[in-house]
């Protein structure tokens, strides 16, 4: 007969265990000693905001209370008022559930976790009290009180007990994404492009870049030095950002350079290795003292007699180019800053952080989400009424947290069945404690004892990122029951009721999300692209470049991070998602934002004529994803280009970048065939 396998822990999985354990008995007896009511509320919130980075630890911490504190103000509110109308009570407590989650799905850092836990804290503090409203301001405090009690014992013991900080995340994942950046470069530059791996690269780097913006939101509360270089880090993170359409336009121009000639010229050759040799440098003082040179060289390339398409082709590059050697200059002086706040030298500036929103945000499935968090609270509260069930508020309780819980997955119902699955692993554990060891329990040394095997051993396997969804089912399962039972008068029957009141409750919520919210990878990715091609309509349409013109770029490249996986999921090949060019539409995106910036550059009339043309092709491709581009826009850029090429501006080089940019990645087979002055002749 086969055994079970023993788990073998690391000694991180282990030290991990053992604080949560030491902070979980702390509140435990912090909460005792007040004389809290529920003490297991404090033992459980410090399994909650418990995380293996100190710096996430504080920052959930903060934002718990926070929402602790709004949710239990909201009970206090809600339920005196309607406590006699359990209709009414039930529609305000799920109206601010739904609202309260709708708001936390337009922020997708761990700040969201504030609505989101306003929300369902009302449900968790308000529905047991409904019988009793006139102590509705004792049980919130206490609530409050006991959390906060958890809060801060976790707190202590992970950010004094050998605390580990943000740094080693932090700067692993910058150092990857530089990385990845030169290694792309590197191929672009020998011009040995790996197509089997490109796209996973390019989709890496988009994605590591999301996680370096979602991890930022830590790093204020970091307990080392990390904090100091929040400023550094963050223009780091936008600087590789804009690397990413740099590198994939000067790819595109030198594939158009092959094509048009059937080799690269020699003196493109030549710069090509001259930048390589460049970027392979570490130094930044070095790369600085080289930069005037390389750029000079850089800008000879469009001085070369060659035919005007070429020429075009070779401004363009040697715009993007620049762009790229520019940039990586200041991706290495401030990764330098960063390394100097570490050892507590004051940041050098640096560019100022790009504004507005960043990530890409989905109001409708926001909505959606929200609707149907409603619907299940009403059902389960519609059944308690009706049916007058003791335990109707935990169904209640337990549909407003599992449908707050994944609310952010395209399809949360395999998640929530996982999560019931080892919550029903939990009731045996549960009902040993409740039933039969708890009511034993005379001192706080005994308590420690019967809790320590268990917890100690759940907390090992959530400290593994493989079993963390298991184990976090199981302690939440147990910490719960044990925080909302009183344990001195637990009897069965009371103990059944309220099981089966919680897995009444998941079982709603997920079959409501089922009905009302579940969508397919395959449906997301295509929304998720049309809301990148609306942006792309919204930039063409605007009169001027606003001031947060570049989080447009910045949204357009978390999308891309957004798109890949669903991809996957959806077998490779998603209609109306380009996935083989992923990045054609951050590069529209930059060649667009760079029209705007330089309207001063280009005929008016013009360039408001090709504009408005463009964006009308975007508004039929949200439409109808195949829609062609019209020959009218191809027709508008031409004439564009060749009067701009004609009369020349100075400083009009990044606008005949861009306008070769929309050639390329719009009518990328005709431009072969194209001569800018005669069209600009004819213009």
């Amino acid at each position: 007969m086969n055994l079970p396998k023993i788990p073998r822990f690391s000694a991180e999985e282990l030290i991990f265990s053992a604080k949560c354990f030491a902070a979980s008995m702390l509140a435990f007896y912090l909460a005792s000693w007040a004389g809290q009511p529920r003490p297991f509320w404090a033992l459980m919130t410090t399994y909650v905001v418990a995380a293996p980075l100190a710096g996430m630890v504080r920052s959930k911490a903060v934002y718990r209370l926070a929402g602790t504190l709004l949710g239990s103000m909201a009970a206090v509110l809600l339920v005196p008022t309607f406590a006699n109308s359990p209709e009414l009570l039930s529609l305000t407590m799920s109206l601010w559930l739904a609202g309260c989650l709708y708001l936390s799905l337009q922020d997708r850092t761990p700040r969201a976790y504030i609505f989101m836990l306003a929300g369902y804290t009302a449900a968790l503090i308000g529905f047991p009290a409904v019988s009793t409203p006139e102590t509705m301001f004792d049980t919130a405090a206490a609530r409050v009180e006991e959390i906060g009690l958890g809060i801060l014992s976790a707190t202590i013991v992970h950010s004094l007990v050998m605390p580990a900080d943000l740094t080693h995340s932090v700067l692993g994942l910058l150092n990857r994404s530089l990385g990845d950046m030169r290694r792309w470069a590197g191929d672009i530059l020998q011009r040995q492009p790996s197509p089997q791996t490109a796209e996973a690269d390019r989709a890496r780097v988009a994605a590591d870049i999301t996680q370096l913006r979602l991890l930022g939101t830590h790093i204020p509360y970091d307990t080392g030095h990390l904090s100091w270089t929040a400023d550094s880090i963050a223009g780091m993170q936008d600087a590789i950002a804009a690397l990413t359409p740099a590198l994939s336009a000067a790819e595109d121009r030198l594939q158009a350079l092959e094509e048009a000639d059937g080799m690269l010229a020699p003196d493109i050759e030549a710069l090509l290795v001259r930048i390589e040799t460049w970027l392979a440098r570490q130094e930044e003082a070095q790369c600085g003292t080289e930069l005037p040179a390389l750029r000079d060289a850089i800008q000879a390339i469009t001085q070369a007699d060659v035919p005007p398409w070429n020429q075009v082709l070779r401004i363009g590059l040697a715009t993007r180019l620049d762009e790229l050697v520019t940039r990586w200059q200041v991706c290495l002086r401030l990764r330098g800053d960063i390394d100097h706040g570490l050892l507590g030298a004051p940041p050098r500036p640096h560019p100022a952080q790009t504004q507005g929103q960043l990530l890409h945000l989905d109001q409708g499935m926001a909505l959606l989400s929200a609707s149907a968090a409603l619907v299940a609270t009403l059902l389960c509260c519609a059944f308690w009424i009706l049916t007058g069930w003791s335990s109707g508020a935990m169904a209640a309780m337990m549909a407003a947290i599992f449908s707050s819980f994944f609310a952010t997955m395209d399809d949360p119902v395999p998640a929530i069945h996982g999560f019931l699955k080892w919550t029903l692993w939990s009731i045996p554990i549960s009902a040993v404690y409740v039933l039969v060891l708890l009511p034993l329990v005379q001192d706080f040394a005994t308590l420690a004892l019967i809790c320590a095997p268990t917890l100690l051993f759940l907390g090992a396997l959530a400290g593994r990122p493989a079993s963390f969804t298991k184990a976090m089912p199981v302690i939440m399962g147990v910490c719960g029951t044990l925080a909302m039972h009183d344990t001195s008068q637990a009897d069965l029957v009371s103990f059944l009721n309220s099981m089966l009141g919680q897995v009444l409750g998941i079982v709603v919520a997920a079959r409501t999300a089922r009905l009302m919210r579940s969508v397919g990878s395959a449906w997301s990715a295509r929304r998720i692209q049309r809301a990148t091609w609306d942006d792309l309509r919204e930039l063409a349409e605007l009169p001027s470049l606003p001031d947060n013109g570049e989080a447009y770029l910045l949204r357009m490249l978390d999308r891309i991070a957004l798109l890949a996986p669903r991809v996957a999921l959806a077998g490779g090949t998603v209609p109306g998602v380009p996935a083989q060019d992923a990045l054609r539409d951050l590069r529209l995106g930059a060649d667009i934002v760079t029209l705007q910036k330089h309207r001063q550059h280009l005929p008016k009339e013009a360039l408001q004529t090709m504009l408005q043309a463009l964006a009308e092709w975007y508004r039929q491709r949200i439409g109808n994803h195949s829609a062609t581009p019209p020959q009218g826009l191809r027709t508008a850029i031409d004439a564009l280009l060749g009067h701009t090429l004609q009369r020349p501006a100075a400083g009009s080089h990044p606008a005949i970048a861009a306008l070769v940019g929309l050639r390329r990645n719009i009518y990328p087979k005709d431009i072969p065939e194209f001569n800018p002055l005669k069209e600009g002749v004819a213009a």
